[in-house]
């Protein structure tokens, strides 16, 4: 017996066999009025009436309807319709097996962000503690836009990432036949241009030169300046090791890595103030215990000692690990040679 619903098949043997000769294959039925006939014809008879019978009801439920799904049903397997919390956490759990394989820790972080604030939209709009897949729309989706830009307060970037990841979840409920219709089809929003922010030359060496204080201020300023030199992210300086450095064809040394967010090779020269920096900690207790190319605090805190460094210097702009990359791809790049 097979089954099709919108051009997906699934199939079963009805445990029943007869002499090919007795079997009319066009019409799919036995021939003739004999005992062995009568008995496969009424099975087969059967079995059609239930199919209908279970593919209306769930017509009636206005659930999700596969071939698959009745098949499973009339061998009393069932199977509960999946809800979007469950399969989004199921995800996520996947997602940090991954961190440092194929994804980066900030990355899973987002979609466990993503995941609290569509589990909180679910709980304050639909005032339910999980939401069924199939019944996800176009509506839902724009309720949930409306609800990250005010509830959450996000701006409209940030709230199209986090639907992005939401999104993902979709994707992943409509490959394993979870849902039969796309709620994303007629959504279409653009994200807005951002001008990103950088630090010019003039504010780089006030940095580099600027006498701190203390231990952990002076370790977050190196750090954000080798990243202004190198053009490397956190999640990437973090993980780099003595084995990263090698020397290149041209004599000098090269920093030739992986990146985490990407996982596409890079291979970047290391000017003299990088390699300084390097050098200045070769002797950190945490270097010579972990073979860390340069001890690195966490990214939040690096953040909050950024600001702290703006302010002593005097910098009107919110310093941030990331912030170094623009730096480099402007500033840095073109002075030591890059093109714009």
């Amino acid at each position: 017996m097979r089954i099709t619903i919108d051009g997906k098949r699934a199939s079963m043997g009805i445990s029943r066999t007869i002499d090919p000769n007795k079997w009319n294959q066009r019409k799919g039925r036995a021939i003739g009025n004999h005992k062995e006939s009568a008995e496969i014809n009424s099975h087969i008879d059967k079995l059609t009436y239930n199919v209908r019978k279970i593919h209306q009801e769930l017509m009636d439920r206005n659930e999700l309807v596969t071939s698959k799904k009745i098949l499973n049903i009339l061998n009393g397997k069932g199977e509960k319709a999946r809800l979007l919390l469950d399969v989004f956490r199921e995800h996520n759990q996947e997602a940090d097996k991954l961190i440092g394989i194929s994804m980066s820790k900030s990355t899973v972080k987002r979609y466990w962000t993503s995941y609290e604030h569509t589990k909180q939209f679910i709980n304050e709009i639909y005032k339910e503690d999980d939401f069924p897949l199939q019944d996800i729309n176009y509506d839902f989706i724009k309720k949930f836009e409306v609800f990250l830009k005010t509830v959450r307060n996000c701006n409209h970037n940030s709230t199209l990432k986090y639907i992005n990841n939401f999104k993902k979840i979709i994707r992943l409920a409509l490959t394993n036949e979870w849902m039969t219709r796309d709620p994303f089809y007629n959504y279409k929003v653009k994200f807005l241009e951002v001008k990103r922010d950088f630090l010019t030359e003039e504010k780089i060496d006030l940095l580099w030169e600027k006498e701190l204080h203390f231990d952990r201020l002076k370790l977050v300023r190196d750090m954000f300046i080798f990243s202004c030199y190198t053009g490397l992210a956190y999640s990437d300086v973090e993980k780099l090791t003595k084995n990263d450095v090698s020397i290149g064809i041209d004599g000098s040394k090269w920093v030739c890595i992986n990146r985490i967010k990407t996982n596409t090779k890079s291979s970047i020269p290391l000017l003299p103030i990088a390699a300084e920096i390097i050098e200045r900690y070769a002797g950190h207790p945490s270097v010579k215990n972990t073979g860390k190319l340069i001890p690195v605090l966490s990214n939040q805190k690096s953040n909050l000692f950024l600001k702290e460094i703006a302010i002593s210097c005097g910098i009107n702009k919110i310093l941030t690990t990331h912030l170094a990359r623009h730096t480099f791809a402007t500033t840095v790049t073109l002075t030591n040679g890059g093109s714009s």
